[in-house]
């Protein structure tokens, strides 16, 4: 059965208490990726519905959001009646000002404010946003200060574990990449943590793979594990990064998922407090399967219907609609190939030309479905 994300807390709850929720229960806490376009509200309700924990908005630039009541509007898109999953907005910045100002103004509306210095994309790296900032440690420490201190003077509560139960608590973290030499990931966390007793981010968001690294490279888990070994107990951290089942999880090389002789032992299986990790983040893991995190090898038909009710009412762009259901209904990313519907029926989706004949098709193919299921039964 979906679950609301972590049991026992409210939407507005402090992220840090999410964390330390899940990990007085030794289980990781699960992320939605900040993915552009794709997380918008409907499809943050729909993964928290099935056990995310925390939800990403897709990356916002900063000076844009500052500038443009237009660009507020649309690119932060909240619930005021229905459910409202605990939400961190990100932002793409390259000034202290920029982003402060960014995060004062989304404050009310967020559990918490996230800097991207991941993003690969050479438009972002030209304007030295997203893993552009990797080689700016020193800025991205100035930026995470100015705005805590801004939140601050704002009123908002950014005393990290001090302030966890605080209905104004907020957060302020960092997701990034790694370097070649892994000793320039080092001296960038040490720069942006700061003194890990009184650190500057609330936890860091790690995708083990460098600026120049595709996707369809595995992650680089040895890189993770010193990672790992060396932060975890200053602080939480994310893994982001080839999260598709999480009955078969990437990192084989902890000793909490590999026998003495690196061949795999369901004795031991994958745990925070073995592993050092707080949680996992999926972006193409929660988009081909949104109930990813709810233990489901591929997504289940009631998954569709659900995303169909959540965008009825918080609309999405009907080609972006029929994307997700594109990714939804094909097969996943993990070992599970199982698909809803079969390449033409994908391919039909793409040319229905309004939201309700794109429901009657849905219908149908539900129809059918239940008549194979009943035919099967007699």
């Amino acid at each position: 059965m979906p679950s609301a994300g972590a049991d026992g807390l409210s939407p507005s709850s402090h992220p840090l208490k999410i964390f330390e929720l899940c990990k007085k229960r030794d289980k990781f806490l699960y992320a939605c990726a900040p993915m552009v376009r794709y997380s918008k509200l409907a499809f943050r309700q729909l993964v928290h519905h099935y056990g995310t924990d925390l939800c990403w908005t897709p990356m916002i630039l900063a000076k844009e959001f500052n500038r443009n009541q237009f660009a507020r509007d649309s690119d932060l898109t909240i619930s005021t009646s229905g459910p409202q999953p605990p939400t961190i907005v990100q932002f793409g910045a390259n000034s202290p000002l920029e982003l402060s100002r960014a995060a004062a103004l989304a404050a009310p509306a967020v559990n918490g404010v996230d800097l991207n210095c991941g993003c690969p994309q050479s438009w972002a790296c030209a304007e030295t946003l997203g893993a552009a900032l990797m080689n700016q440690r020193e800025l991205v420490r100035d930026m995470v200060v100015e705005t805590r201190g801004r939140l601050e003077k704002d009123g908002w509560h950014v005393g990290l574990e001090k302030h966890v139960d605080s209905p104004k608590g907020r957060s302020v973290s960092v997701k990034i990449r790694v370097h070649d030499d892994l000793r320039k990931t080092m001296d960038f966390l040490d720069t942006v943590i700061g003194d890990p007793n009184n650190r500057l981010v609330d936890w860091v968001t790690i995708h083990p793979r460098t600026r120049n690294t595709p996707s369809t490279t595995p992650i680089f888990t040895d890189a993770l594990e010193i990672l790992t070994t060396k932060y975890s107990k200053t602080l939480p951290i994310l893994l982001s990064g080839d999260i598709f089942d999480i009955n078969s999880l990437p990192f084989a090389s902890f000793p909490s998922t590999a026998s003495a002789d690196g061949a795999d032992s369901a004795a031991a299986p994958a745990l925070p407090s073995t592993t050092g990790l707080s949680g996992f983040m999926s972006a193409r893991g929660l988009l081909a399967n949104p109930a990813l995190f709810a233990g489901n090898t591929s997504t289940p038909w009631e998954a569709v219907e659900e995303f169909m009710c959540r965008v009825m009412r918080a609309p999405i762009p009907l080609k972006l609609t029929v994307h997700h259901l594109t990714e939804m209904c094909g097969p996943g990313m993990g070992k599970d190939k199982h698909a809803l519907l079969g390449k033409k029926d994908r391919a039909k989706l793409t040319q229905l030309e309004d939201l309700l004949e794109l429901i009657d098709f849905l219908d149908e193919k539900m129809l059918e479905k239940q008549g194979r299921v009943l035919r099967r039964d007699l």
